[in-house]
């Protein structure tokens, strides 16, 4: 089983660098951070940019792959997001993986002064926005016309570095989204749904990862074409509060076939408060066995 971690973007650079070093250094498979303008109760307080922080990101570090976790259509057009992301992919050497979903409600879907759509319509315009990206990707002069998005002989040179173009890692509980994920995904990553206790959220994961289990094996695609990631800190537990509680998680997530888990660094307080302790003794004595097993 591959690890990796989300690292915020909320501390300055010369605060997040030893972090995004230290992911590496540690033996983490890849690292992520948020793509939102601001998210939840941390709106208030400083926050930076995903693209420019994986920039930097891939400056300090040689091997890990990085990623957004997740980018969403909220504020994004797909033509200028398809030159950020071939030049990240560029400065990265081939290390992006591009987390994407189709963006829920909250600060990023209302700051830009827009109507508030839909789960349906965010369904139709997370479609676009896949199709449209996978298409400016792999493409040069390409044309999109959509409901929601447009493009008109948009230039894609020199290209990805990845080929065909930068793996996509799509967020997906529901059915269309599953599908979409079916499609295009290099990985299906899923938070669960919302739960009480850790066992109703497990028992919601089971169901979520049958489901699409069975959409992949209704689509054309192997079930080896797509890896299967879990944000482990999408329950009701943080995966790090213990080293025990992160043993089980992962090892819970394996024998329903996920090849990936998530966690998050440890914050000092508010979302995902944690010691970096328990992150370091996980980092030596259960990740080794891991990778180990692969």
């Amino acid at each position: 089983m591959r690890v990796g971690i989300v690292i915020l973007p909320d501390d300055r650079w010369w605060a997040a660098e030893p972090k995004w070093r230290a992911a590496e250094e540690y033996g983490f498979d890849h690292a992520w951070t948020y793509d939102h303008l601001g998210w939840r109760t941390l709106v208030d307080g400083p926050w930076f940019s995903a693209v420019p922080t994986l920039t930097a990101a891939a400056m300090v570090t040689s091997t890990i792959r990085l990623g957004t976790f997740v980018a969403s259509p909220n504020f994004r057009h797909p033509v200028p997001f398809a030159r950020e992301l071939i030049s990240l992919d560029d400065v990265s050497d081939g290390r992006l993986v591009l987390g994407i979903g189709a963006g829920g409600l909250g600060y990023d879907a209302g700051v830009l002064g827009g109507e508030e759509l839909s789960p349906r319509r965010r369904s139709d315009r997370f479609a676009e926005f896949v199709e449209a990206l996978d298409g400016l990707l792999t493409t040069d002069r390409f044309d999109y016309a959509g409901a929601y998005y447009t493009a008109r002989g948009a230039r894609n040179l020199p290209g990805c570095v990845q080929r065909p173009r930068i793996p996509f890692l799509i967020a997906a509980n529901g059915p269309r989204a599953m599908k979409i994920a079916a499609t295009y995904g290099g990985g299906w990553v899923t938070t669960g749904r919302e739960a009480e206790s850790l066992d109703e959220w497990w028992r919601g994961v089971a169901g979520l990862t049958e489901r699409f289990e069975q959409t992949l094996a209704d689509s054309d695609r192997s079930g080896d074409e797509v890896h299967r990631y879990l944000t482990l800190d999408a329950s009701p537990v943080f995966s790090l509060v213990s080293k025990q509680a992160f043993v089980d998680a992962a090892g819970r997530a394996a024998e329903l076939g996920f090849t990936d888990v998530v966690v998050h660094w440890p914050r000092s307080s508010g979302p995902y408060a944690g010691r970096e302790a328990v992150l370091e003794e996980v980092v030596a004595d259960v990740l080794p066995g891991l990778r180990g097993a692969r």
